[in-house]
């Protein structure tokens, strides 16, 4: 994104931020040339659609997960190689490139976790919680992109990528584990019965994770913006 024709700083610490940029890199230089940016968006797309579908299908056969999970390679290999193709190309479009990047993204987003929430290992109200909180997360870095120049990736060294391998790994864990997936557990609140398994409670740590961190973000950036642009004084205190 640019602001009064400054592009926005990109922020990213993550544990595999290192290793991952020199991956896209050579993938990127060995593109077809008819391979465009939009075209890997629409594979990162194609790549989430295959996440929730193969989510919603292990309703029925837990061994989908592993379709899920060959989706979030698939949406790793788009929607990370289509920002890197155009700048190794350098045909960059930095206003078109951000609205469709985080359209779609938000458009992605959306379906993965429904499809989580469809998928019977989690209640659909835990997986759009954790939505609600992710593109609240998301608002915040789009605001400070326009604010200050700054679009922040990654939060306590956790990126996108990241949170792809942990969802691999934990469908992997439900796919192999038979007692993991069958676990349940119920307690009544107010007269009602609630039945959690175990993707329930780790759909309540992630959702109490994220909060976490976008409160402490948000308190940072009010204390930040507060300095940038402080109150100005009253003319009796002048």
């Amino acid at each position: 994104m640019e602001k009064n024709g400054k592009q926005a700083v990109r922020i990213q610490t993550s544990v595999l931020n290192a290793l991952e940029k020199k991956v896209l890199v050579y993938l990127a230089e060995r593109q077809p040339k008819w391979m465009t940016s939009d075209l890997m968006t629409l594979i990162g797309s194609f790549g989430a659609l295959v996440i929730a579908v193969g989510y919603i299908l292990s309703a029925w056969n837990i061994n989908f997960l592993w379709l899920s999970s060959l989706g979030f390679v698939i949406n790793w290999y788009g929607d990370s190689l289509d920002g890197t193709l155009a700048r190794v190309r350098k045909t960059q479009r930095p206003v078109y490139g951000y609205y469709l990047d985080h359209t779609v993204d938000t458009i992605n987003e959306m379906l993965i976790f429904v499809g989580v929430g469809l998928s019977g290992l989690m209640h659909l109200e835990i997986a759009l919680f954790a939505l609600i909180i992710y593109l609240l997360m998301t608002i915040n870095v789009s605001i400070n992109a326009h604010l200050k120049s700054e679009f922040k990736l990654t939060y306590a060294k956790l990126g996108p990528t990241e949170f792809r391998i942990i969802m691999i790994v934990i469908n992997a864990l439900f796919a192999l584990i038979r007692p993991l997936r069958e676990f349940s557990h119920s307690f009544t609140v107010f007269g009602h019965e609630f039945v959690f398994g175990a993707l329930d409670y780790i759909g309540l740590a992630i959702v109490a994770l994220l909060a976490a961190l976008h409160l402490s973000t948000v308190l940072s950036d009010i204390r930040g913006y507060a300095e940038i642009d402080p109150m100005p004084k009253r003319e009796d205190e002048e």
